[in-house]
């Protein structure tokens, strides 16, 4: 039943619930983090922006991240802003998997593979398994790659 119970834990684990930005929702997750998430998964990235100011929870590592990443995709992106909350994201926490793959992807649209390389190796050892995370920002190391 140990082993049982140890397999039914690692391969949950494995498959994990993914979020585009962040960590994975939860039923506790505060009003602010289940709008702001809404608005990005809709791409109402000015919107996302105005909700998590609202919030100011400057404290949270998804906060920061999400705030990153909403200014980083909105037209026209604002990605010293951007940089900011992802570099504050990762003080908060270090193997915040969203904000690693993030400011990967940031590192690449501001020409700086080996920084895009080092955030990949922080997120190899974040993801023991592998992650999603991993996989896409290696993916895009790849593209940047083949078009240099």
């Amino acid at each position: 039943m140990k082993y049982l119970s140890f397999t039914f834990l690692l391969l949950m684990s494995l498959i994990g619930t993914s979020w585009a930005a962040d960590t994975a929702p939860t039923k506790s997750d505060p009003v602010w983090l289940t709008e702001a998430r809404t608005s990005v998964k809709s791409e109402k990235y000015d919107q996302a922006i105005k909700q998590l100011q609202a919030a100011n929870e400057t404290s949270s590592a998804d906060w920061n991240n999400l705030l990153g990443y909403s200014l980083r995709k909105k037209q026209p992106p604002d990605l010293v802003g951007a940089e900011k909350y992802y570099q504050a994201a990762l003080k908060i926490d270090p193997e915040h998997r969203g904000a690693l793959e993030y400011y990967g992807k940031l590192k690449l649209i501001n020409n700086d593979l080996l920084g895009a390389e080092a955030l990949l190796a922080r997120l190899d050892k974040a993801c023991t398994f592998g992650c999603e995370e991993y996989s896409d920002l290696k993916g895009a190391i790849q593209k940047y790659k083949s078009k240099k």
